[in-house]
């Protein structure tokens, strides 16, 4: 790797000098944030099973770093639903120390994908597998907030479809109304505030409410408990090196996700501000030392947050400022105010990630999505489910290998080889001339060569290839051995319409055509060895 590498993904002082210009708005923007990521970040870290303070030292850490780091001007990361998804597991397989090795490990995996460049395959992600790796993820997040909405412990398992029946079934034989009210009021009170103002944090108004009432009746719920007033010192202590070539595999999908959400993340706040374009490698080196930090403060994994990405870009902010203040805010909340967020009700915050989920989906572009075509459909509901069935990196790889399967279907049926005319000869059958149009692709090739290789009554062929969009080796051979099979029954077969360039070389190193730099035509000889024309 050379020193330009390892520059190109360190953030350059015009990212910092843009701080500058409006610092009064992007503090202001800052404190927004802060109050709609403090309950996220609680509810996220209780919910991913290391406890609230794990989720507010991410938002803390995390958010800091990846503000100065990033490849977006507007990005906010911390803990997010996504990411709790694939902790759960970790937490249960491997335990608290497991999940903060995997935390490091991801980090490490995330700067060799920022000096790989890798960020630019985001762009190749189709719409339909984001769509669905959404609306998953907005299940998952439903279905893990039921225990604590309920008012019940929460039951050992690994689905949380299943965690969530046995969490009903135990508040069928013992209910707990208090709990269930705080949760369903909260989700009640964000939803309907949201549609009425969405720029106001109705989220933090929810978890405040429920925390009142509460205390004023005193209402018999599980509270958050209590929380460090400060950050603790950071550790390697959670580290057993022992065990890190079984967290391999989970920090491998920790990191993939860290990566699809952040750049997805930064996207989305591209396209709220149209002229701003964040950069992959930057983005995912910032994420790659957000994720190095956060686990020796005792953090889980970030990434890019869209909710709050999205808060942050539609208040005003114009630079990294306003994600490093959301950052140092929610310290200094902390600082001043632990004991009292520590009486916040578990339900509440059950309450509020119930709503971020309902919030999650857009269900105008999913059913315009699903209605586009079969194709799309199914890659939607193929994704969806896999990500509530299984995991969000094999729902991702299923979704991403259907749909190439699905394009490789759509360039074969758009290949064609049509007859242009037909010229009769003296004596002889006559000279058949083939148009070919669209990719000569594997997926095409057995097709084109068996429909030329059937050609009969005629001497020679003629193949115009000016229609050719795409060649790969599989397409070219096949071309070869069709021509190839001609030439043994005595038909001449001339090529012609291949210019210089990419397609040309493939064939021409293929021997498909001979290697002639000068020419835009090429030729095979016919049975006899004689040149075509």
């Amino acid at each position: 790797m050379n020193m330009n590498g390892v520059l190109s993904v360190l953030p350059s002082p015009a990212d910092f000098r843009t701080m500058t210009r409006a610092p009064r708005r992007d503090l202001l923007c800052g404190l927004t944030v802060a109050v709609v990521a403090l309950p996220l970040a609680l509810g996220f870290g209780v919910t991913s099973g290391l406890g609230a303070a794990s989720g507010l030292i991410t938002a803390i850490v995390a958010g800091t770093l990846a503000a100065l780091f990033g490849g977006s001007a507007r990005q906010v990361s911390g803990p997010t639903g996504a990411m709790t998804v694939v902790l759960v597991p970790i937490v249960h397989e491997y335990g608290a120390n497991g999940v903060l090795t995997v935390g490091l490990i991801s980090g490490f995996m995330l700067l060799v994908l920022a000096f790989a460049r890798a960020g630019a395959a985001m762009a190749y992600v189709p719409a339909p597998v984001i769509a669905g790796f959404t609306i998953g993820i907005a299940c998952v997040i439903g279905l893990q907030q039921v225990p604590s909405a309920l008012g019940v412990p929460t039951p050992s398992g690994d689905q949380v479809a299943v965690v969530a029946a046995r969490a009903a079934e135990e508040f069928d034989g013992t209910p707990h109304w208090a709990a269930l009210l705080l949760a369903l009021g909260s989700a009640a009170l964000m939803l309907a505030g949201a549609r009425w103002k969405p720029t106001v944090p109705f989220s933090l108004a929810a978890v405040a409410v429920a925390t009142v009432v509460s205390e004023a009746l005193h209402l018999h719920v599980t509270r958050l408990g209590t929380l460090p007033a400060s950050l603790p010192a950071p550790s390697l202590a959670f580290l057993d090196v022992s065990r890190v070539p079984s967290l391999l595999l989970p920090a491998a999908a920790v990191a993939a996700l860290a990566a699809l959400e952040s750049l997805l993340s930064a996207s989305v706040a591209d396209a709220m501000r149209p002229g701003e374009r964040h950069d992959p490698g930057k983005e995912l080196f910032g994420q790659g030392i957000a994720n190095l930090a956060a686990p020796l403060f005792g953090g889980v994994p970030a990434t890019g947050a869209i909710a709050r990405t999205a808060v942050n870009v539609r208040t005003g902010a114009t630079s990294r400022l306003a994600a490093l203040a959301h950052a140092v805010i929610l310290a200094g909340i902390v600082a001043v105010a632990a004991p009292l967020v520590g009486r916040i009700p578990l339900a509440a915050l059950a309450g509020v990630l119930l709503a971020t989920a309902v919030r999650m989906v857009e269900t105008d572009a999913v059913r315009a999505m699903a209605r586009s075509t079969h194709g799309d459909a199914l890659v939607l509901a193929l994704t969806a489910a896999g990500t509530l069935a299984l995991d969000l990196v094999r729902a991702v790889l299923i979704g991403l290998g259907v749909s190439v399967l699905l394009a490789l279907r759509a360039a074969m049926r758009g290949t064609r080889l049509t007859p242009a005319t037909t010229d009769e000869l003296p004596g002889t059958s006559g000279t058949v001339t083939y148009r070919f149009d669209g990719p000569l692709l594997f997926a095409a090739a057995h097709r084109f060569r068996r429909g030329l290789a059937d050609v009969q009554d005629v001497t020679a062929v003629d193949l115009r290839l000016s229609g050719l969009t795409a060649v790969d080796a599989t397409g070219a051979l096949a071309l070869k051995d069709a021509v190839g099979e001609l030439r043994d029954r005595g038909i001449e077969v001339r090529i012609s319409g291949v210019e210089q360039g990419h397609h040309r070389r493939v064939l021409e190193s293929l021997g498909v055509l001979p290697v002639n730099p000068t020419s835009n035509r090429g030729a095979i000889p016919s049975a006899a060895g004689a040149a075509a024309p």
